[in-house]
């Protein structure tokens, strides 16, 4: 399982891992939003993927329950460092990951790939500048993926 990308100007991408936060990136309040199920059942065809989350309100398991998901909480303190371990113990190399706030930060600079996904709760300014690329929700995140010449459109020189 693995998506390989050759993105002039960028280089090559051999993606075998999706690494996503919770609440502000898959989720709004809490709720999984619109169409991220459906993107996640089909992206798990190709990618190992994984929900690393502070789990603001407590749902996180609930909403992801029976999607072909890896699911961590994390303690409310030290997120930004566990987030971080997290992807090390992947392999960042190949890993993508997508965030929005400040305790995605390091996690988004190890990766292979950071992306940047902007909601309602916003996006912290230091993972814009952690990121490679910035998305407006986590439909077109999960896109990237889906549909790669929007990935090539967003990443070559």
């Amino acid at each position: 399982m693995s998506l390989v990308f050759d993105i002039p100007g960028y280089g090559a991408l051999r993606l075998a891992r999706l690494v996503c936060d919770f609440n502000g990136t898959l989720a709004v309040d809490g709720v999984l939003a619109p169409g991220v199920a459906e993107r996640l059942q089909r992206l798990a065809a190709n990618l190992e993927i994984h929900v690393v989350t502070g789990d603001t309100y407590g749902t996180a398991r609930q909403a992801l329950a029976g999607l072909p998901v890896n699911v961590q909480v994390l303690p409310e303190r030290g997120q930004a460092e566990a987030k971080l371990a997290a992807v090390s113990a992947l392999g960042p190399d190949g890993c993508a990951v997508l965030g929005n706030g400040r305790n995605d930060v390091t996690m988004l600079r190890a990766a292979a790939l950071g992306i940047a996904v902007i909601g309602a709760e916003g996006v912290a300014p230091e993972v814009l500048a952690a990121s490679d690329l910035l998305v407006p929700g986590s439909e077109a995140a999960l896109d990237l993926f889906l549909k790669p010449r929007r990935l090539l459109a967003g990443l070559r020189a």
